[in-house]
């Protein structure tokens, strides 16, 4: 191979190391910051977390329409249902990535920091540039990108690649499993379940994987539902089982500069590290019965 190839190849791969360095060090310290306003701001008022001219607004959002033969959906039930409101194309295709991140702050009141590091996060997986490229919904469920095993709404990609179907028995666990005030969510239902769903999904999936990454997508994707949505069944519902917009709701999350990527960790974690399965011995002798089985053929 010519020198100049390698050389060439060396310092691409360090100019990209030391730019993704730089700008997720730049957006963590920018999310400190807006941490630190929103404890030293006033909430927005109720009614009022859209801001004016946007759709939304007042709790009035798009009309639903139901995705059509030929678009494209996601494993995400939150990027289902802005499509289906048209709050990005309602095809689900040709999107920019900072088109997406514009998009997800108007409507769910995240922070600009998480707005932008999600969306490029999914871009760098895909092999893309946040800045200048495109894609559909479903390309975000190559398997581990974003779409994971153990999933609260979907079943794995290994008993059936369309991550767009909602697995409603799934759905109905998650709906009726809150201990809170009205049967709503709480932190410990999130941790129970989890541990639940993770543990059936390593006997039922020979190819089940998980890594730590994933496991924090797992408890981040539900975090939402307790944080975006207060873990209020009434909303949270439509969302899971329609990946619908209720009319009237907006975020719980009131701060000017919404939720930061700090402020919710103070969420995804406990939820994560109070999952008893991954400590107690069930997650990981999960499946285990599989081989047991192939040992005793074999004997």
């Amino acid at each position: 191979m010519p020198a100049s190839i390698v050389l060439r190849r060396l310092f691409f791969a360090l100019v990209s190391s030391v730019e993704d360095t730089l700008t997720n060090t730049i957006v963590f310290i920018l999310d400190f910051l807006l941490t630190i306003y929103n404890r030293v701001t006033p909430d927005r008022p109720v009614g009022r977390v859209v801001q004016a001219g946007h759709p939304g607004y007042g709790g009035e959002w798009p009309q639903y329409v139901a995705p059509r033969e030929g678009d494209s959906r996601c494993s995400c039930p939150a990027l289902n249902a802005m499509a289906n409101h048209g709050l990005i194309p309602h095809d689900g295709k040709n999107i920019r990535f900072s088109d997406l991140s514009g998009a997800i702050r108007r409507v769910f009141n995240f922070a600009p920091t998480f707005c932008f590091f999600v969306p490029r996060y999914i871009a760098t997986s895909l092999t893309r540039n946040y800045r200048t490229d495109r894609f559909d919904l479903s390309d975000i469920d190559a398997h581990n990108c974003i779409e994971h095993d153990a999933s609260l709404t979907r079943v794995d990609s290994y008993h059936d690649p369309n991550q767009s179907k909602v697995a409603h028995a799934l759905v109905d666990e998650v709906l009726n499993c809150g201990t809170g005030p009205g049967g709503d969510l709480t932190p410990a239902d999130l941790s129970r379940l989890l541990g639940k769903r993770r543990v059936e999904a390593k006997q039922r999936n020979p190819s089940y994987s998980s890594a730590f990454v994933h496991k924090m997508f797992g408890s981040s994707n539900a975090s939402t539902l307790l944080t975006i949505y207060g873990g209020r069944m009434r909303d949270i519902e439509p969302l899971l089982r329609e990946e619908r917009i209720p009319d009237g709701w907006e975020s719980r999350v009131r701060h000017r500069m919404g939720l930061t990527m700090l402020e919710f960790n103070t969420t995804v974690l406990p939820v994560e590290l109070n999952i008893k399965e991954e400590v107690d011995g069930s997650f990981a002798n999960a499946g285990q019965e599989r081989y047991a089985e192939v040992f005793k053929k074999n004997d």
